[in-house]
């Protein structure tokens, strides 16, 4: 009996010291409290810029342009897989586009993007509507700082200003961009 006893009261001891022990490094393991309203963050993001036609020294912002965002996917191994494009919203009267992009509006949810970067897409207007390379609005303008919104739980990239010029100013510009 007293054998048993003692079983008894070592498995009681051990497991009480088993549990502070668990309770302790789940304390110290604690993750921060924002480290989910981080991850929602990283998730979700925003481009915006402003498109201008170019017409000498004379810049008016194009109303109706689009602009391409496109970002190289990563699966949760990290090969690369189908990449995703999307366009931004029509400019406004100012020339100011935005796009937003969330994993969570693509089908396979285990995809990441990486390498996004902006582009000029779309002029509405034909006297105005060959894309330049300025700011990268050809080649693609990488998506590199952010500033946090936290009320709407998004990072906002800004890109450009690019600009679209009309026909014969293209012409005159030389192949090598000066």
């Amino acid at each position: 009996m007293k054998m048993v006893l003692d079983n008894f009261l070592f498995s009681a001891i051990f497991m009480l010291l088993l549990s502070i022990v668990s309770a302790s490094d789940a304390e110290y393991n604690l993750k921060d409290p924002n480290s989910e309203q981080e991850r929602l963050l990283s998730t979700m993001i925003g481009i915006q810029g402003i498109v201008y036609c170019k017409s000498r020294s004379k810049l008016t912002p194009l109303q109706g342009a689009v602009a391409r965002i496109t970002c190289e996917g990563v699966d949760e191994y990290g090969y690369e897989t189908e990449s995703l494009s999307i366009l931004s919203c029509a400019t406004d009267e100012k020339g100011y586009f935005i796009a937003t992009i969330s994993p969570y509006e693509v089908k396979d949810q285990n995809r990441r993007f990486r390498n996004c970067k902006a582009f000029l897409e779309l002029s509405p207007t034909e006297d105005c509507d060959v894309p330049t390379d300025d700011n990268k609005g050809i080649s693609g303008a990488p998506l590199a700082s952010f500033q946090r919104l936290h009320d709407k739980n998004i990072k906002l990239f800004t890109v450009g200003p690019f600009f679209f010029v009309p026909e014969q100013v293209a012409k005159s510009i030389p192949d090598d961009g000066y």
